[in-house]
């Protein structure tokens, strides 16, 4: 079977995302590409100050806040993607509903399943937000939830998961619908309709600011010195000596509590029956990879790290939506090529459709969060989200 092509668009958008991470002059460049640098260099200026005049307007009322009356705990970073934001949403809800909080995540739900724009501007209903999971049950797939939300839905019983582009709506509903007391807003530190309780920010330790620059020159969604807004800050994927980036993140926020993690392999799964095999087993054998995620480099050197020998990798754009003919010539590849094993990532396996046999083991890599160090600093944070909940209430 021959491999399905990928779309224009994400061809287009792979190249620009490798070329926005490079961080080598610009004049070692063609000129054709040297220029295609300025314009996305110019544009970033305007988006620098669109994005500060936004922040102006809340900043001086102008555009409203809205508090819902209980914990709001936004979890978010300053870079486009690539921090391991689901992992640390999972730590967090986790650790919250094992206190007694009823927890609810709110997430967009990026790239899910919608009714096209143009139905959602000119339609007159409000529809009510989309409740991935009450906290006892899942309600829906990936493709209409969206992968991270089915994903933290499936591995999160008792916490619920409500999607919408509004999240204030989405708020109000888990708080008088499904009773909740706690809400963790997902990728929020841009969000500032919703009022914060507490502003937790991710910041990816083998790659802070990217080359400075903001969308679309770098990987900026905001000016680093917003830093300052954090109240704890998670130093993701720390590898050895990490001193220089805590003397960075200090020169913009010197305040915050940083807890340093690394986002750790936990167990291999089968992507369809969920049969479960130690890490033990990829030692010594040969595998092929399948991902469509921000940082795919990570997740490839962490199967080297634990013994496998990665021979071919495929990857898409971020949250591709695999179709049957892409998965299927991945595995035939993979079994063509005498590997022991397709593997992919969590993120990606909620994506795939669902296959009878397979020519080859599929698997999927879970990972967790380790935290590392500032392990006091996290366990006082929950407890003054508890504390303050309990008294709000």
């Amino acid at each position: 079977m021959r491999k399905a092509p990928q779309s224009g668009i994400e061809r287009l958008e792979s190249y620009l995302v490798k070329l926005i991470q490079e961080k080598g002059s610009d004049q070692d460049q063609p000129f054709g590409i040297r220029f295609l640098l300025c314009v996305l260099k110019c544009l970033s200026f305007v988006f620098a100050a669109v994005v500060s005049f936004r922040y102006a307007l809340y900043r001086t009322g102008i555009l409203r806040r809205f508090p819902l009356g209980v914990q709001v705990i936004s979890i978010g970073n300053v870079t486009a993607g690539g921090t391991g934001k689901t992992p640390v949403t999972e730590i967090f809800a986790r650790t919250l509903a094992a206190e007694g909080r009823k927890v609810a995540i709110l997430s967009r739900g990026y790239r899910r399943k919608e009714a096209p724009w143009w139905q959602r501007v000119f339609t007159q209903v409000v529809d009510p937000p989309l409740v991935v999971s009450d906290g006892r049950r899942v309600l829906v797939d990936a493709t209409t939830g969206g992968d991270e939300p089915y994903m933290l839905a499936s591995n999160l019983p008792g916490v619920a998961v409500v999607v919408d582009r509004n999240r204030v709506k989405a708020g109000r509903y888990a708080v008088k619908r499904l009773g909740c007391d706690t809400l963790i807003l997902d990728d929020g530190f841009q969000y500032q309709k919703l009022k914060h309780s507490i502003e937790v920010l991710l910041v990816d330790a083998t790659n802070p600011f990217g080359n400075g620059n903001m969308l679309p020159r770098g990987i900026l969604r905001e000016p680093a010195r917003h830093l300052k807004r954090a109240d704890i800050i998670f130093l993701t994927k720390c590898r050895g000596d990490v001193s220089a980036v805590r003397d960075e993140i200090r020169q913009y926020n010197n305040t915050a509590d940083i807890v340093e993690c690394n986002h750790s392999p936990r167990v291999l799964k089968d992507v369809w029956s969920r049969e479960e095999y130690p890490l033990s087993w990829l030692d010594g054998k040969t595998t092929c990879t399948l991902s469509g995620i921000a940082s795919p480099k990570g997740f490839e050197n962490s199967l080297r790290h634990l013994g496998a020998k990665v021979v071919w990798c495929e990857r898409y754009a971020d949250h591709h939506r695999y179709d049957a003919s892409e998965v299927l010539y991945a595995l035939n590849r993979t079994a063509d090529i005498g590997a022991d094993a397709l593997v992919t990532t969590e993120k990606d396996a909620v994506r795939f459709p669902r296959f009878e046999t397979s020519p080859v083991k599929c698997l999927y890599l879970r990972i967790a969060i380790e935290i590392l160090s500032g392990g006091d600093n996290f366990s006082q944070i929950i407890s003054r989200i508890c504390f303050r909940g309990s008294v709000q209430k």
